[in-house]
């Protein structure tokens, strides 16, 4: 066997594994033999780039930058299905189908109408060519790139297909993946997705494939389209295209009656919440390509297919009272609480309310009887009031104008519909939550200092801000209730380390307002220090890229105040970094291109961040878990076992400090 024959032989045996792993759930190897087989395509592709081919599933992974997307003309018009809620609206669409098709027998396609945004796929000799969204339905964008890292969408198909056809159907986001999405978002304050389907779609149109790989999107592909289709029916067509390696789903039924029709909705109506992804109603469609064509269109859908949306679940309970909550950056989130109710399957006490605006156009007031339903199924808010069951002189709900923590007066920016308060060095919430924000893992990941503990030094006066973390001393934490000894020199010592941390993770760290890790790293690579950044108008701001004005007046207005200015000095003269070493930047090779690191233990010549600096000046990457796809472990003392179990189980190579060395000194 020839070199190509061996490359082509292992893209067609991971497609079906693929294909088997995330389409028909029914995995035949491991995740381990899978990953092995993978790195040997990566590794032979990578030595042979004249074999390259777009649908291979080495193609998964996304690249860092996707360009910006292109509009493309839609073959065939994306139109929307007209919507209903009662059985009473089918009976009528199935008598004007009747009508329309002069009395001739017909059948029915029942199908589930999944919650997530529209593609269209387009196969050209078996080949995914383009994904483009709906747009306007006459032409959408072009989100190829991003599509292609959706695991059970083919790249490339099997069996006998048409030369060219166009699949549709529905991106997704599972509950899973979403529920700690949100999760994540949480943390950071930002603010959480409202459904998955607002998710999924906000996530297919980011500029960053590699992202959106990671964001584990799913889909259901429905309806075939082409000149030259295997069949003359939707049902049968839908049949084939699982043969072709399509993602479709089992919840399908032909219907030739409307109480077939009636309780394929009432089954789903149930069932439907033991799904992985989200789904909103049933679709219900003529089957015969033939007699939809006859049927035709109105000017926005077609006159052949009907939805049926579900009615939301919702249960009436009693508004008890509303608490506000302040948050690491000062923002203040109003929270009903209530008399508990079974929604969903879960007991819900709680529901946000978002905001002032949110509580002003549902007029509350106390022990008001309100609807209460879940968001997307997961978040639960309130969306009315039952007014008629309102006490005569209830108490209007207003939102609050002073900081339930501190008294300050609250301040809202205009464009903005939070309040917040302005206190930041000295209200608890927001000086517990900045120091978390700065310990966190992502931040500098001070090892041992939990909000638990956190909470117990700033109650006890020790610390006041991230700069005081600095002056703690070992008898400090090792006098708090539960530590010892021990815990404090390992705090302590996990504080000094930070001095090795790049800058653009101390600039996150520090918390400003809107700078997450990517602003961060954008303001670092284009201005190089702290200084340059204080220094910095909000022209010279938002001229960076993915800077808009409100992250550029922020990080202009902080630097504005003589308290973080001072702040700055003080964690400067404690040694942290506040700008590139430029001299390492020019300096700066390729001799670790194409590979990833996974840092583990403690070394001589090296700090753990000093030599993930070192990884990425000579053009490696840092991986924080081994994989198949890990390249090296570099092993520092006091490495843990269950490490160097599991890299030399992938057969990872396993190097020392010294070996690296050589490695970027040739």
């Amino acid at each position: 066997m020839n070199l190509k024959e061996q490359i082509e032989n292992l893209r067609a045996e991971l497609s079906q594994h693929n294909y088997n792993y995330y389409v028909l759930s029914q995995p035949t190897i491991s995740d381990f033999e899978f990953d092995a087989k993978l790195k040997q395509l990566q590794e032979l592709e990578a030595a042979h780039p004249e074999y390259f081919d777009p649908a291979s599933p080495t193609q998964r992974v996304g690249n860092d930058i996707t360009e910006g997307f292109t509009q493309v003309e839609h073959k065939y018009p994306m139109l929307s299905l007209g919507n209903t809620y009662s059985e009473a609206d089918i009976t009528d669409f199935y008598n004007r189908v009747v009508k329309g098709l002069d009395g001739e027998a017909f059948e029915l396609v029942c199908e589930l109408k999944y919650d997530g945004t529209s593609i269209s796929l387009t196969y050209i000799n078996g080949v995914l060519e383009r994904a483009v969204t709906r747009g306007d339905g006459k032409k959408g964008d072009d989100v190829t790139n991003n599509v292609r890292t959706i695991r059970c969408i083919p790249l490339k198909l099997q069996g006998n297909y048409p030369a060219e056809f166009e699949m549709r159907g529905e991106i997704l986001m599972p509950w899973k993946v979403f529920e700690q999405l949100n999760k994540e978002r949480e943390a950071q304050e930002e603010p959480l997705f409202a459904n998955p389907r607002n998710a999924a779609s906000g996530t297919l149109k980011m500029q960053n494939s590699a992202i959106v790989a990671k964001r584990r999107l799913d889909s259901y592909l429905y309806y075939m389209l082409g000149e030259d289709l295997p069949f003359e029916s939707h049902y049968e067509c839908l049949e084939a295209a699982k043969g072709y390696g399509f993602k479709i789903s089992d919840a399908i039924r032909k219907c030739k009656t409307l109480k077939e029709v009636f309780d394929f909705i009432k089954y789903w109506d149930t069932e439907r919440k033991n799904l992985p992804v989200a789904t909103d109603g049933i679709v219900i469609k003529v089957n015969s390509f033939e007699q939809q064509k006859r049927l035709g269109y109105t000017a926005k859908s077609p006159r052949w297919a009907i939805a049926y949306k579900f009615h939301a679940e919702r249960a009436l309970t009693r508004l008890r009272e509303v608490t506000y909550q302040v948050g690491r950056t000062g923002v203040v989130t109003p929270v009903a609480n209530l008399d508990p109710v079974q929604l969903s399957g879960t007991v819900v006490k709680r529901a946000t309310l978002h905001n002032a605006d949110i509580i002003e156009s549902l007029d509350l007031h106390i022990d008001d009887m309100v609807y209460v339903e879940k968001g997307g199924e997961i978040i639960p808010k309130i969306t009315e009031v039952a007014v008629n069951e309102r006490f005569m002189f209830a108490e209007k709900i207003k939102f609050i104008d002073k900081c339930p923590e501190c008294g300050t007066p609250l301040v809202r920016m205009d464009g903005e519909a939070a309040h917040y308060c302005p206190n930041e060095d000295g209200c608890p919430p927001q000086i517990k939550g900045k120091i978390e924000h700065y310990v966190s893992r992502k931040a500098m990941n001070i090892d041992g200092l939990g909000s638990e503990i956190i909470d117990l030094l700033y109650s006890k006066g020790l610390i006041d801000s991230i700069a005081d973390l600095y002056t703690l001393r070992v008898q400090d934490i090792a006098m708090l209730s539960g530590l010892g000894e021990k815990s404090g020199k390992r705090i302590v010592q996990s504080i000094r380390e930070t001095v090795n941390v790049p800058f653009e993770r101390v600039l996150y760290a520090i918390g400003i307002r809107y700078v997450g890790e990517t602003v961060a790293k954008k303001l670092v690579q284009e201005l190089h220090s702290i200084d340059k950044i204080a220094d910095a108008t909000i022209e010279e701001l938002t001229s960076i890229d993915e800077i808009g004005e409100s992250i550029a007046t922020s990080v202009f207005n902080y630097f504005r105040e003589q308290k973080h200015i001072d702040l700055i000095e003080k964690l400067k003269s404690f040694g942290l970094k506040f700008e590139i070493d430029l001299s390492k930047k020019e300096n700066s090779t390729n001799l670790l291109e194409g590979k990833s690191f996974v840092v583990s233990g403690v070394f001589e010549n090296f700090s753990r961040d000093g030599i993930k600096e070192a990884i990425e000046i000579n053009g490696g990457k840092n991986v924080s878990s081994i994989s198949s796809k890990t390249d090296y472990v570099i092993a520092g003392a006091n490495m843990g076992p269950a490490k160097k179990e599991k890299a030399a189980s992938l057969g990872i190579k396993i190097i020392d400090e010294q070996t690296f060395i050589k490695m970027i000194t040739k």
